[in-house]
C-alpha cells in the first residue's frame, strides 16, 4: 500500500483502536506486582502510543503530503533526471511533450486517480489533467506536479498556437492535491472555459516547497535549497521546452493560497521579468524564520539585507515597483492578514496595478479559497497574453483603408469573490 493511500490509513487507525481496546481488557490483568507485569504494562503502553501516534502521523501526511511515497520517508530521492522509455504510450498519466531524460517525465497517479470530478472524455473535448514530475537543471530539485491542458490544447486550429500559464502553488504545509481536490482548480478552469469567461491556459499546480518537509518559501537558502532558483529557471525552462507555451513574460502568471500566495507574490515581484501577474489568497508580506523553515537567510553582514528583500512592503515604500498586475484575496473578519493586506494596497503605485477580493467573513481555509479561486483565475486571465504562434509567420498587411487591431478586454468578475480594482 501506498504511503498516502486511505487504505493503509483506515488500515493503521483500526489497529490503533483494537490496541487501545485490548490495553482496556489487559490492565486488570496487568495490575498486580512483580517484573512481568510491569514490564506488561510499559509493554501495552509504549504499543498502543505508538499505534496511535502512526494513525495521527499517517492521517496527517495523507492530507497535507508531507512525504508521498515510502522512497521519501526513508530519504530515497532522486538526485537527477531518470531516463523515461515508452513515452508513446497512451495513458491516463503520459505527458503530450515529454521526451526521453526530459526535464518533464510522467508520474504515477500520486492522488489524481482519487479526485472523482476532473475532466473525463476526450482531451480534445473536456481538456486533460496530467500527473508529471519536474526536475530543475539548476536547483536539482525534483517536484511533484499536475499540469492542466486546456481542450483548446488538443484541438487542429490552435495546434500552432502557444498557450498562457499559470504557476498555481499550494500552501504549507500541503501538497498538490489539496490543489486539485478541496480548491479545485483544474475543475474550476474547465466551468471558466465553458462559460467563456477565461481564456484557454495551461495551469501547472506545485506545493511551494521543494525540500519537503522543510518549508523553503520559495526563498534560496544560503548553501541550502533553490526555491526561488527552481520557479523562476528551472520550473519555466522545463515547461517551454515540453509544452506549448508562451515564451514571453506576460503570458506567465503565480497563484497561490497562504504560503502559496506568498510565494506568488515574491516571485512577480522579485522577478517582473518572469510572472508579470501574481494572485495570492490569505498571504502574508514577509518571510521570515521558524521552525519549520529553519534560518532562510543565512548569517553574515548579508542575511539582513536578504531577509528585507523578501519583506514586500518594505519594496513597496523603498524600492522601484515593478510593472506587474496583481490580486490580493482578504477577509475583514477571520483572517489575520486583513490589516498587512490594506498596507500593501495603499504602497501600491504605478507602473504597478492592484486589484482586491475582501470578503465581510472568512476564515484560513478552503472553504473561503473556493469562493475565491474562480473570480482570481478570472482575473488573471484577463492579464495574460494569448494567442502566441508557435512558428514565425509573415503578417499579411490589412486590407487597404483599414489597420490590424488587438483588443484584450479582462473578463468581469464574479460572485462570490468580486474582484475590485
Amino acid at each position: 500500500m501506498g504511503l498516502t493511500s486511505r487504505a493503509l490509513e483506515y488500515a493503521v487507525v483500526l489497529i490503533a483502536v483494537a490496541c487501545v481496546a485490548l490495553t482496556a481488557w489487559l490492565w486488570p490483568r496487568l495490575a498486580k506486582t512483580g517484573p512481568l507485569t510491569v514490564a506488561g504494562r510499559l509493554g501495552t503502553i509504549a504499543v498502543t502510543q505508538t499505534a496511535v501516534l502512526c494513525a495521527f502521523a499517517l492521517a496527517i501526511n495523507t492530507n497535507f503530503e508531507f512525504y508521498g511515497s515510502w522512497n521519501e520517508l526513508l530519504g530515497h530521492v532522486d538526485k537527477a533526471p531518470a531516463q523515461v522509455t515508452n513515452l508513446g504510450a497512451k495513458g491516463p498519466y503520459s505527458t503530450v511533450g515529454a521526451v526521453s531524460g526530459g526535464l518533464v517525465q510522467p508520474a504515477g497517479p500520486q492522488g489524481l486517480d482519487t479526485i472523482k470530478d476532473l475532466p473525463r472524455g476526450p482531451a480534445d473535448k473536456v481538456g486533460r489533467v496530467e500527473s508529471v514530475r519536474i526536475t530543475g537543471r539548476r536547483s536539482r530539485a525534483i517536484n511533484p506536479a499536475f499540469v492542466y491542458l486546456p481542450p483548446q490544447y488538443f484541438q487542429k486550429q490552435f495546434h500552432r498556437q502557444r498557450f498562457p500559464v499559470i504557476v498555481a502553488i499550494s500552501g504549507y504545509p500541503g501538497g498538490i492535491m489539496n490543489l486539485a481536490q478541496h480548491l479545485r482548480v483544474p475543475q474550476t478552469a474547465a466551468g471558466l472555459l465553458r462559460a467563456d469567461k477565461m481564456q484557454p491556459t495551461v495551469i501547472v499546480m506545485l506545493r511551494p516547497t521543494i525540500a519537503p518537509p522543510r518549508d523553503t518559501e520559495c526563498v534560496d537558502v544560503p548553501g541550502g535549497p533553490q526555491a526561488e532558483t527552481y520557479f523562476v529557471k528551472d520550473l519555466p525552462e522545463a515547461l517551454k521546452r515540453t509544452y506549448r507555451v508562451g515564451h514571453d513574460p506576460s503570458a506567465w502568471g503565480a497563484l497561490g493560497y497562504s504560503s502559496g500566495g506568498t510565494c506568488a507574490l515574491q516571485l512577480a515581484m522579485r522577478h517582473p521579468g518572469v510572472y508579470t501577474s501574481a494572485a495570492a489568497l490569505s498571504a502574508d508580506y514577509q518571510v521570515g524564520n521558524d521552525l519549520t523553515t529553519g534560518n532562510l537567510f543565512g548569517n553574515g553582514p548579508g542575511a539582513e539585507g536578504r531577509r528585507q528583500g523578501h519583506d514586500l512592503i518594505w519594496r513597496l515604500k523603498n524600492l522601484p515597483q515593478p510593472r506587474i498586475s496583481v490580486l490580493l484575496a482578504s477577509s475583514k473578519q477571520g483572517e489575520n492578514d486583513y490589516g498587512d493586506t490594506l498596507k500593501f494596497l495603499a504602497a501600491v503605485k504605478p507602473p504597478m496595478v492592484s486589484a482586491k477580493i475582501i470578503l465581510d467573513r472568512g476564515s484560513h481555509h478552503f472553504t473561503t479559497w473556493r469562493r475565491e479561486i474562480g473570480p482570481a483565475l478570472q482575473w488573471m486571465s484577463g492579464q495574460l497574453t494569448f494567442p502566441q504562434d508557435t512558428t514565425p509567420n509573415k503578417p499579411k498587411p490589412p486590407a487597404k483603408g483599414k489597420t490590424a487591431e488587438a483588443k484584450a478586454t479582462p473578463p468581469p468578475a464574479t460572485e462570490p469573490g468580486k474582484v475590485t480594482q
